[in-house]
C-alpha cells in the first residue's frame, strides 16, 4: 500500500513564534523541527508499510529550511520526500497551502493519505479536509486507529463521549490525533540512510499553480491583554456582592 503523509517543518515547537516586520512568522533558522502532531500520522503509515508492504511518501511545503524536517521523516523510515519551496509561496494561507500540497501530492500514486490534525503554529485545523476535497477524497478526522480490510479501512475516530466506528473506502485522507501512536525515535541507520533516499524538490510552477496570491492576509499584530486580577470578597456582605457577580456575568 502507497501512503502519502502531509508533514510541516516549524520553528522551534517548544518555543515562542517569532514574527518578522510582515506580521510573518518567522520560518528561516536553525531551531526548527518537524511538526511533533505529524509524526503520530508518519509512525501509523510506517506501521500499515511494515504489514502490508508498500512505501511512504512524506510531502511538505516550506523554506529550504523544511528540508531538515523532510530528513527526520525519512530517517523515521519513509521511502521518499517530496519539498516544495517557493519565494512565491511565503505568506500562504490555508486555502493555498491546500492547493499546493494537493497538487504535490497527486503526483504519485497513494491509497491513503494521512495528516495531522492540525499545525503546532497555525492550529487552523482546515489544511488536510480541504487537501481532500481539492483530491475528491472522502476524509476521516481524528482517527485514533486504522486498519486495512478488503473493503477499504475500519477506521475509529475519537469523540467527545468515546469514538465511532467508520468504513471508509480507499483511497481516503485521515488526519490522526496526538496519542494514536508511539512515534520512534530515527536510529543511527536511520540517520544515515536518510541521506540517500531521493527527495524531489518542486516549485509551484513545476506543480502548475499559477494562482499564488492568498486570499488572507495579517494586517496588523497586537499583544494579548494582560489578565486583570481577581477580587477577593470577605465580610459581611460577601454573600450579596459574591450574588452581584453573578448576576452581573448573568450566571443567575
Amino acid at each position: 500500500m502507497n501512503i502519502t503523509v502531509l508533514a510541516k517543518y516549524v520553528p522551534n515547537p517548544t518555543g515562542t513564534p517569532e514574527l518578522g516586520p510582515d506580521h510573518l512568522l518567522v520560518r528561516t533558522g536553525d531551531d526548527g523541527a518537524l511538526d511533533p502532531g505529524d509524526e503520530y500520522g508518519l509512525e501509523l503509515a510506517l506501521q500499515l508499510v511494515e504489514a502490508d508492504g508498500g512505501e511512504v511518501t512524506v510531502v511538505s511545503m516550506g523554506p529550504d529550511e523544511a528540508l531538515a524536517g523532510v530528513r527526520r521523516a525519512l530517517a523515521m523510515g519513509a521511502h521518499r520526500g517530496v519539498l516544495v519551496t517557493d519565494p512565491e509561496l511565503r505568506g500562504a494561507d490555508a486555502l493555498m497551502t491546500a492547493r499546493v500540497l494537493a497538487a504535490a501530492a497527486e503526483r504519485q500514486p497513494y491509497e491513503l493519505v494521512i495528516a495531522g490534525a492540525e499545525s503546532t503554529d497555525g492550529y487552523t485545523g482546515t489544511v488536510p479536509v480541504t487537501i481532500a476535497e481539492i483530491l475528491g477524497l472522502p476524509s476521516v478526522t481524528a482517527v485514533r486507529k486504522l486498519e486495512t480490510d478488503d473493503q477499504g479501512f475500519r477506521v475509529e475516530r475519537q469523540t467527545e463521549s468515546g469514538y465511532d466506528v467508520v468504513r471508509a473506502p480507499r483511497p481516503t485522507l485521515i488526519t490522526v490525533t496526538a496519542g494514536a501512536t508511539e512515534p520512534r525515535y530515527p536510529s543511527l541507520k536511520g540517520i544515515m540512510g536518510a541521506k540517500s533516499k531521493p527527495v524531489e524538490r518542486l516549485t509551484a510552477a513545476d506543480l502548475g499553480v499559477t494562482e499564488l496570491a492568498p486570499s488572507q492576509s495579517v494586517s496588523a499584530v497586537t499583544d494579548a491583554p494582560a489578565k486583570a486580577g481577581g477580587e477577593i470578597v470577605i465580610g459581611e456582605d460577601a454573600v450579596t456582592r459574591i450574588a452581584d457577580l453573578l448576576a452581573d456575568a448573568k450566571v443567575i
